[in-house]
C-alpha cells in the first residue's frame, strides 16, 4: 500500500497545532473552538501554511466529527423526556424563526437579492449550529444545566425546520417547479417523523442490539448503527446530525454511560477536525470587502438568538443566569449555513463571501460570548446544579 508522504506530514501538522491551541485554551479557561477554527484558517488557502495534500480527509473527517459529537450529545438525554420537551418548546420555535430569519430576509432585499437568495440569506441567519453548541456545552460543563433542555429543544427543532427548508431550497435553486420543492419538503418532514415514532416505539431494542461486554464490539456496534442512521437521514434531506442524536437518545444505563466512555476520544478527535475544516474553507482574502456587511449582520442576529434562548429557557422555569447562558450558547452558526451557500451560491456568488465572513464571525465570537455569560465555577458535567 502506498502512504503518500505529504498526507502524513501535514495530518501530523494539523494534529500538532490543534495540540498546541487547544492546550493554550484550556490554560486560560477556554473552550478551544475559536483557536481551532482560526488554526483551520490559517492552514487554509491563502493561509500561512496550506495543507492542500490533507484537504479530503479533513472534509471527510468533518463530516464523521459532527455526527459522534450528536451522537454524544444524545448519549445525555433519554427519548421520552426530550421528546417532551420538543414539544412543550413549539412556541420556542416560532419564536426562533420569526426573530432570527426575519432579518437575514431584509438584508436579502436590501442587498438586492432575488427571491431564492432573500430565502437563502434568511436560512443562513435562522439557524445555529448543532456541532459547535454541541462541543461548546461539554467544554463549559454545562451538560447538566437546567437550561440545557430548552437550548438541545431549539437546536432539534430547528433541524426539523431544516428538513423541510433545505429540499425547497434547492429545488428553486435549480429552477425548477414549485411543487417539486413542495413534495421534497413534505417527504423529509414525514421521514424525520416517521425516525422519532420508530424510536419512541421500538428504540430500547436498540440497546440491546449495540450492547457487549468487550468494548470494542460496543463501539463498533455503536458506530455502524449512527453511521447507517445518519445516511439514511442525510440521503431524505434530513440532518445526519439528528439521526446521530436519535441513536443517542435511544441508548440509556448502563449501555450509555460505557457507549460515553468509549467514544469519547474518538468524538473529541474528529469534533478538533470539524472545526479545522470549518477555517479551511474561508479564504482570507475574500472575507475583506463583505467584512462590514457581515458584521452588522452578525451583531444583530447574536441579540436575536440571545432572545430566542431567553426565552426558550424561561418557558422551563429557568432563573436569570440560566436564561442568559441559554440564549449566549445559540449564537454560534455553522455547519448548516455551508451546506445553504452550496445549494445556492452557484446561482448567486456574491451571497458565498458573506455568508462566509458572517458564519465565521459568529462561530469564532459565540463561544467566546458563551463562556464569559453567566458562567459558573467549572466543574464536572453532572455535578451542576439545577437552580437557576
Amino acid at each position: 500500500m502506498h502512504v503518500s508522504v505529504a498526507l502524513l506530514l501535514e495530518l501530523g501538522l494539523i494534529l500538532a497545532v490543534l495540540g498546541i491551541v487547544g492546550s493554550l485554551a484550556r490554560r486560560v479557561a477556554l473552550s478551544p473552538i475559536p483557536l481551532y477554527l482560526l488554526a483551520g484558517l490559517s492552514l487554509g488557502e491563502g493561509g500561512v501554511l496550506p495543507i492542500p495534500a490533507a484537504g479530503q480527509f479533513v472534509q471527510i473527517g468533518a463530516s464523521i466529527g459532527i455526527v459522534l459529537l450528536l451522537l454524544a450529545l444524545g448519549l445525555e438525554f433519554s427519548l421520552a423526556e426530550f421528546t417532551a420537551s420538543m414539544r412543550h418548546h413549539l412556541p420556542s420555535a416560532g419564536v426562533d424563526l420569526l426573530v432570527n430569519a426575519v432579518p437575514g430576509a431584509v438584508a436579502g432585499r436590501l442587498l438586492g437579492l432575488d427571491g431564492v437568495g432573500v430565502l437563502a440569506l434568511a436560512g443562513v441567519t435562522y439557524i445555529s449550529s448543532s456541532g459547535i453548541i454541541a462541543r461548546l456545552l461539554s467544554d463549559l460543563r454545562r451538560l447538566g444545566n437546567r437550561e440545557t433542555p430548552s437550548v438541545l429543544s431549539v437546536l432539534v427543532l430547528e433541524d426539523f425546520a431544516m428538513a423541510a427548508y433545505l429540499p425547497v431550497l434547492a429545488v428553486l435553486a435549480a429552477g425548477r417547479a414549485w411543487w417539486q420543492a413542495i413534495v421534497g419538503a413534505l417527504v423529509a418532514v414525514g421521514a424525520v417523523l416517521a425516525a422519532f415514532a420508530l424510536a419512541a416505539r421500538w428504540g430500547h431494542h436498540l440497546g440491546r442490539i449495540v450492547a457487549h461486554p468487550d468494548n470494542e464490539q460496543l463501539m463498533l456496534r455503536m458506530l455502524g448503527l449512527t453511521m447507517i442512521v445518519a445516511a439514511l437521514a442525510e440521503y431524505v434531506h434530513a440532518s445526519a446530525a439528528v439521526g446521530a442524536f436519535l441513536v443517542g437518545l435511544t441508548l440509556t444505563g448502563r449501555t450509555a454511560d460505557r457507549a460515553r466512555a468509549v467514544i469519547a476520544p474518538l468524538r473529541d478527535l474528529f469534533a478538533a477536525v470539524f472545526f479545522i475544516a470549518i477555517g479551511l474553507s474561508v479564504a482570507p482574502v475574500m472575507l475583506v470587502p463583505v467584512l462590514p456587511a457581515a458584521l452588522a449582520l452578525a451583531a444583530v442576529t447574536a441579540l436575536t438568538k440571545m432572545f430566542t434562548g431567553r426565552y426558550a429557557a424561561s418557558r422551563d422555569g429557568v432563573g436569570r443566569r440560566g436564561r442568559a447562558r441559554a440564549g449566549a450558547a445559540l449564537i454560534a452558526r455553522g455547519e448548516f449555513s455551508i451546506v445553504i451557500v452550496g445549494l445556492a451560491g452557484a446561482r448567486l456568488p456574491v451571497l458565498a463571501p458573506l455568508v462566509t465572513a458572517y458564519v465565521f464571525a459568529l462561530a469564532v465570537v459565540g463561544p467566546l460570548i458563551a463562556r464569559f455569560t453567566a458562567a459558573r465555577p467549572r466543574t464536572r458535567p453532572f455535578d451542576q446544579p439545577h437552580g437557576t
